[in-house]
């Protein structure tokens, strides 16, 4: 960007969200073998609202926590943004035996401090101190406040509690206040030694699972010191086997309260109520220390599920018991959600892989070194040609579109139509060659005519290497994740000799492989594809990194494999090049609800509760992945039936992003350029 050139902070700023953006994407691949580790995004239980003088109130959602601002608290046309946020764990200061916190955490932010009314906060609390009188005399329910997290904390003496419900109003106001309730206990007069002995204690208890079942899932049983039992929790030590994941983010299953007389050990048990699902015995029963208790922080344990055998996954309940020593707390059922969901509104037309010879391709043979067929520079041989009907020329050139004259003689690549926007309208093209271009051509121009009836040809002749370098510009422009191309590549390409011949390496050997590692073939081919990433990377004001992969790729044949590639790049791109317009693109191709899409975003919304604009690619990507995964092997009606979709909408992307026109271009020439760059040879 040119506003960038004379910036250095704004170019920095712009840099780190480009990086930010590009190494969040590695994981996502992840979704296609276990969906419910897909959503990796840190959830905060947070609220902003911005209220005039009139006042209001503003709720944490799905909570008890409100925060009520009179009328007048500011001036007339003057604005206060009030921040709401409930931190999990308490402070340890007021956690010990003569004191327990029975809140979570506020974190209540002002944007204005030039007030005249005071601020009134309301919650529920989760102790209760018990009638008799002694209790009534030594125990008091009290709010604290501070500027800072950590504390210290100050008494606030405005407080009124009824019941489980305490209000107190905020006089001394900050930009940042913290706010908690804690019981306490008179260290000087008081004989016990705990709080707990003079009041109710209620403990909450959350389960939290994965939005949607799977074969193998992980239930996290969660206790809070407070009433506040978040909608989404995020764990971060989850692991899978051996192998620590990223942050994860649960949703809430079910909740349940109940007292406590005293803090000691728990022992937590969830047990399986349909034989279809077992939690393996060594993992059936986990502990809560007293300890823990006392600190009134949340304690999480984990208990992973699976389905026995190839059982069809369904609903099912599972039982949840706490137990103290020779004694059954309380127990309860929760029901789990439904397995993951197949999208409404799927096409179901037949395989186009089906209808045609099947795409064989090298690199997904099973033997370990594979000897590639040589790629062969040679004119075309044209089958069918068609002649131009009237003159087409442009004002405003469009990238992958002919332009010819009445009477043009253009070869024809093959008899498919391919589906795309023009200047305006949606029409239907073949691909042709013109003048050494190679474009799309609209089928109504054009008088589709054999090879014999073709009276000059001279200007529709073309080389294979000329058109494989056509073909393959818009990846140039695609947007790619190096780590997904990097491994898909390492393990489909099973000669790092022909891979690094087809990219200009000839004169690597062996000797070159050295000091690294290399004693499996992929790591060898993964060799070859960070040298041609780091000589891109040098020179990348020439050379395109994508692009040139792709060229060798289909010189060595292996078309499943660029197939694939180019699907997962599209998408991405598509994604990257939607932002915010996905929801319209989700309802054109799948029919989704308003709560279907919200779903898709709420693993990706920041503090403010929105998903922000630089971040949006990223539940259309999710939905653009889960669409693209419903149709199997058929990469050709995933491209087709994503660019019409894309024509339809109110303000088409494509008609200024072609790169999509021009991979359909590609995947309609393959089979021509399989036909015409290799020898035919004897199928084994």
């Amino acid at each position: 960007m040119e506003w960038l050139q004379n910036d250095r902070e704004a170019y920095k700023m712009a840099w780190l969200n480009h990086r930010q953006l590009a190494r969040s994407c590695l994981d996502l691949d992840v979704m296609s073998h276990s969906p419910g580790w897909a959503q990796t995004q840190p959830t905060d239980n947070h609220v902003i609202c911005k209220l005039n003088h009139e006042g209001g109130s503003v709720q944490l959602p799905n909570s008890d926590i409100t925060v009520h601002i009179p009328k007048g608290h500011v001036s007339f046309g003057e604005f206060q943004e009030i921040g709401l946020r409930a931190i999990l764990n308490p402070p340890e200061s007021l956690n010990h035996d003569l004191s327990s916190t029975v809140s979570p955490l506020i974190e209540l932010t002002l944007s204005n401090l030039n007030t005249m009314e005071d601020i009134l906060l309301e919650m529920k609390i989760a102790a209760e101190v018990k009638k008799d009188p002694f209790s009534q005399v030594m125990t008091e329910i009290m709010c604290f406040y501070s500027l800072s997290k950590d504390g210290p904390f100050v008494k606030l003496h405005d407080s009124y509690i009824y019941k489980d419900t305490i209000q107190v109003k905020l006089t001394d106001l900050s930009h940042v206040i913290y706010i908690v309730v804690a019981v306490q206990i008179n260290p000087i007069q008081s004989l016990a030694t705990s709080v707990w002995e003079y009041i109710h204690r209620t403990l909450s208890i959350g389960i939290y699972g994965p939005k949607h079942i799977h074969p193998s899932f992980t239930v996290v049983f969660t206790v809070f010191s407070h009433n506040y039992i978040p909608e989404k929790l995020t764990v971060c030590d989850i692991k899978k086997g051996a192998k620590s994941m990223p942050p994860v983010v649960f949703q809430l299953w079910g909740k349940h309260t109940f007292l406590l007389d005293k803090p000691q050990d728990l022992s937590v048990s969830l047990i399986s109520c349909d034989p279809d699902f077992e939690v393996k015995v060594e993992d059936q029963r986990k502990e809560i220390k007293e300890a823990q208790l006392k600190a009134g922080e949340v304690v999480h344990q984990q208990f992973p599920f699976y389905v026995l055998g190839t059982m069809e996954m369904h609903v099912f309940t599972f039982l949840v018991q706490i137990e103290v020593p020779n004694h059954l707390v309380t127990q309860f059922h929760i029901t789990t959600p439904d397995p993951t969901p197949k999208l409404t509104g799927m096409p179901s037309k037949p395989n186009r892989l089906q209808k045609r010879k099947e795409i064989k391709s090298a690199p997904f043979l099973l033997t370990p070194t594979v000897k590639y067929p040589k790629f062969q520079d040679k004119t075309l041989n044209i089958t069918s040609y068609g002649v131009a009907l009237k003159t087409v020329l442009r004002q405003n050139k469009i990238a992958y579109l002919l332009e010819y004259f009445k009477g043009d003689t253009i070869a024809l690549l093959g008899e498919d139509k391919v589906k795309a926007i023009g200047q305006t309208k949606l029409k239907e093209w073949y691909v042709g060659v013109l003048r050494r271009k190679v474009g799309l051509v609209h089928c109504k121009n054009v008088k589709v005519i054999l090879k014999e009836q073709a009276m000059d040809i001279t200007d529709s002749v073309l080389a294979t290497r000329n058109l494989l370098e056509q073909i393959t510009l818009p990846f140039k422009k695609l947007t790619y994740i190096y780590s997904l191309v990097l491994s898909t590549v390492s393990e489909k390409v099973y000669n790092w000799k022909a891979l690094a011949d087809v990219l200009g390496y000839s004169h690597m050997s062996l000797d070159d492989f050295s000091e690294v590692p290399t004693d499996k073939e992929s790591e060898r081919v993964g060799y070859v594809v960070k040298k041609l990433k780091e000589d891109c990377h040098a020179n990348r004001h020439k050379r395109h990194f994508l692009y040139e992969l792709i060229v060798a790729l289909l010189k060595l044949d292996c078309q499943g494999l660029v197939a694939r590639i180019t699907q997962d790049t599209v998408l991405l791109t598509s994604a990257v090049k939607l932002g915010k317009c996905w929801r319209e693109l989700a309802e054109r191709l799948a029919r989704l609800t308003k709560q279907q899409m919200e779903a898709y975003e709420v693993p990706h919304r920041g503090r403010s509760g929105e998903v922000t604009l630089e971040m949006m690619w990223k539940p259309a990507y999710d939905f653009l992945y889960t669409w693209g995964a419903h149709y199997g092997d058929s990469y050709r009606d995933v491209l087709q039936d994503l660019q019409l979709a894309l024509d339809k909408m109110k303000n088409p992307v494509t008609k200024q992003w072609r790169e999509l026109t021009g991979v359909l271009i590609l995947v309609n020439c393959l089979e021509v350029l399989r036909a015409n760059a290799f020898s035919k040879m004897k199928e084994e």
